[in-house]
């Protein structure tokens, strides 16, 4: 598959695992291994409370760009038997910055409530039902959807481009 469609296919999957299923987080993991081919049920399980800026809070960063770190950490780990090495994980700390900054420059901020703002012109709290069926109708999911999607695109981009260098 071309990388154009391979960006293309990540940010479908990301933009419909969303609205099919929420949790940001998840969703940007699932989106991306699949568009890869591969999977860690590990680092999908290890998503499972970082939504909404972690744990439905908002008061963090957005889940899709903690997800899409993750992928890239797994990608480019530093293993227990180099946790002693503080440089190890330099390669995942450079991939991820570049996805931030990318990101940043894309939403004009990393944490979901500031995301929440910009895009729906107010915050949510998702405890709160009443708060939760208005994000619901303000358009919420396909706000987040698009910005998985994004968030997909984004970080599969960086893995292929840093792929071709190997």
């Amino acid at each position: 598959m071309a990388k154009k469609e391979l960006l293309d296919k990540a940010f479908e999957l990301g933009k419909r695992y969303e609205k099919e299923n929420t949790g940001c987080a998840q969703t940007v993991i699932a989106a991306i291994f699949e568009t890869l081919g591969m999977w860690n049920e590990d680092v999908f399980k290890a998503a499972s409370g970082l939504a909404d800026g972690l744990g439905l809070t908002g008061n963090g960063a957005c889940g899709a760009l903690v997800g899409a770190s993750m992928v890239i950490s797994w990608l480019y780990p530093r293993e227990k038997k180099d946790f002693k090495d503080p440089f190890k994980p330099m390669k995942a700390y450079a991939l991820v910055k570049k996805l931030h900054d990318q990101f940043v420059e894309k939403f004009g901020a990393c944490r979901c409530y500031d995301i929440q703002k910009r895009l729906m012109g107010r915050t949510y709290n998702l405890w709160d039902q009443k708060e939760l069926n208005e994000a619901f109708s303000s358009g919420m999911l396909d706000h987040c959807s698009t910005v998985v999607g994004n968030a997909a695109r984004l970080a599969v981009q960086i893995i292929l481009e840093e792929k071709e260098k190997q």
